[in-house]
């Protein structure tokens, strides 16, 4: 009787296709009793883990309510890990494999290594420290693998080369490189492309000239190097004269479009991609919904979200946020809101994109909240530091002056954030849209990075609502000097000097606009040089 309803859910389990279906197949298992079967749970965690139907976050809730004793397991949700949007946590997940005594093979370590070059990739330039931390996870990973004795597994070397090249150890790559008695072309093209990650095409084309396989991964490396350098018709050139494309040469050539900001051009290509029956992938797709952002294309990123819809794809991760962005700049903030609510597991990256959608459409206090809602969930998503530019605006625009120095203050002692100028040109926004002049100008005055134009023009901007001739007077030179002078400063400081009733000096102005040529132009605004 057992061995007709084993197979018989087996047989439910092989056929699955949505999550519906594995819910229900899920709730046919416990009520009869076979939810520890070994030759169950395997299937319903690689489905909900792996498969493009399923959840990632689905998947975790059935492993963790199991004993973590079996390495299969392990290995699906380290590799489940790897590949999404949240690959620190297969790494978090091999440390508790490590601690319960799970023996670790070669797909562990091939996982996991892959696990530390994604990672170490997401760092920002302000990141090395963390990148010096998950290089050194690396290595001890490697130290691991060498005491079990896999380190001749060739998947298992191509994944430290891949794992070293990408924690910017590229020494250490060359020398496993160097010592493989056998290479297969993803190792050739897995240093030829470390090499061109950073900048050394010496090196990699001296590995070029020695490969003994080329194939399109090869030709893809090319492209990717012209698109690094912005050399897009280069690009361009050598994508028309690939003997065979795949889906990688086309994400690479999009991407160098959108990358130089021929978001017309991109959206071109993407028509050309699906004309030619090349299946578009999850990087296809953020480019493609990066390029409408830029352009206002609702109705393109509408027709990619009912496609995902119809595939009944998983929207989270980057690809949910590259949707909620899409829609919030496109102006239609509630499909933005439904994306967001709909998705279980989310990206830094859409935590952000919702957080300063709300705030740059008046939202504010929803902002903050949601804000202080991804707070509580730390464990997802770490606020960074386009998240504290979305609050700051959130503070400008609502005049919340003391919670927007907090928070401030909160993201370089508590986040260890540095701030950027970005983050400078909030402040000064927050501070002199208010009226406190004096602690805006102490700001541009004393912060530790050079202050740009737009800080002073936010600076003379607020000099006339506030009448504050002296600073204003201070701001118009220092724009002088840093960039040429627009006429928009010219009438500005003109209409300053007219609040205060400084004929003379209204006057003064006003000849100089006419001997420079100076038109009044119609009125436009700036608002803190924040570009979202």
């Amino acid at each position: 009787m057992w061995g007709g309803t084993v197979s018989f859910i087996i047989s439910l389990l092989q056929r699955l296709s949505t999550m519906r279906e594995l819910r229900q197949t899920q709730a046919l298992i416990t009520k009869t009793g076979l939810t520890d079967h070994p030759s169950v749970l395997p299937k319903l965690i690689t489905f909900s883990a792996l498969s493009t139907s399923g959840s990632l976050d689905y998947a975790h809730s059935i492993f963790v309510s199991t004993a973590m004793e079996d390495p299969f397991l392990c290995n699906t949700m380290i590799r489940a890990y790897s590949l999404s949007a949240f690959p620190i946590t297969a790494i978090h997940l091999y440390n508790q494999m490590h601690h319960s005594n799970v023996k670790s093979d070669h797909f562990t370590y091939s996982f996991v290594l892959k696990a530390c070059a994604r990672v170490s990739s997401s760092f920002e330039e302000d990141g090395k420290l963390s990148q010096f931390v998950i290089a050194r996870k690396g290595a001890e990973i490697h130290c691991s693998l060498l005491q079990s004795g896999l380190d001749h597994d060739l998947f298992i070397q191509n994944s430290l080369v891949y794992m070293y090249s990408h924690c910017g150890s590229i020494y250490i790559a060359r020398r496993v490189f160097d010592e493989m008695t056998q290479k297969t072309a993803a190792s050739w093209n897995t240093m030829i492309s470390a090499y061109d990650r950073v900048s050394d095409f010496d090196s990699a084309d001296s590995l070029l000239g020695l490969i003994p396989m080329k194939n399109v991964v090869s030709w893809n490396i090319l492209i990717a190097r012209y698109v690094k350098l912005s050399n897009i018709e280069a690009a361009k050139r050598l994508f028309d004269q690939m003997p065979e494309r795949d889906a990688v040469s086309w994400n690479s050539i999009i991407a160098g479009y959108v990358q130089t900001k021929d978001y017309h051009g991109a959206l071109e290509l993407f028509r050309e991609m699906q004309i030619n029956g090349v299946e578009a992938t999850e990087i296809t797709l953020i480019s493609v919904l990066g390029a409408c952002a830029e352009m206002g294309a609702l109705e393109m990123g509408r027709e990619i979200h009912e496609s995902l819809k119809r595939k009944k794809s998983k929207i989270e991760g980057i690809l949910g946020g590259a949707l909620v962005d899409m829609y919030a700049k496109c102006g239609s903030l509630n499909c933005a809101r439904e994306v967001f609510n709909g998705m279980r597991m989310k990206h830094v990256s859409c935590w952000n994109s919702m957080i300063v959608a709300l705030a740059v459409h008046g939202y504010c206090e929803e902002a903050l909240d949601l804000f202080s809602v991804m707070e509580t969930r730390l464990d997802e998503a770490r606020p960074n530091r386009i998240t504290f530019i979305g609050v700051l605006i959130a503070c400008s625009r609502k005049g919340l002056v003391e919670e927007g120095c907090r928070l401030f203050r909160c993201m370089i002692d508590e986040y260890k954030i540095r701030p950027e100028i970005k983050h400078y040109g909030c402040m000064v926004d927050l501070l002199s849209r208010w009226g406190l002049l004096d602690e805006a100008h102490h700001i541009v005055k004393t912060m530790p990075l050079k202050a740009n134009s737009v800080l002073w023009r936010t600076l003379l901007g607020a000099c006339r609502i506030h009448v504050n001739v002296d600073l204003a007077e201070e701001a118009f030179r220092k724009i002088a000097e840093l960039e040429p002078l627009r006429d928009a400063d010219w009438v500005l400081l003109s209409n300053i000097y007219a609040e205060a009733e400084r004929w003379d000096d209204v006057e003064r102005v006003r000849k100089k606009m006419i001997d420079l040529g100076v038109l009044k132009q119609p009125g436009s605004s700036q608002i803190g040089g924040i570009v979202r």
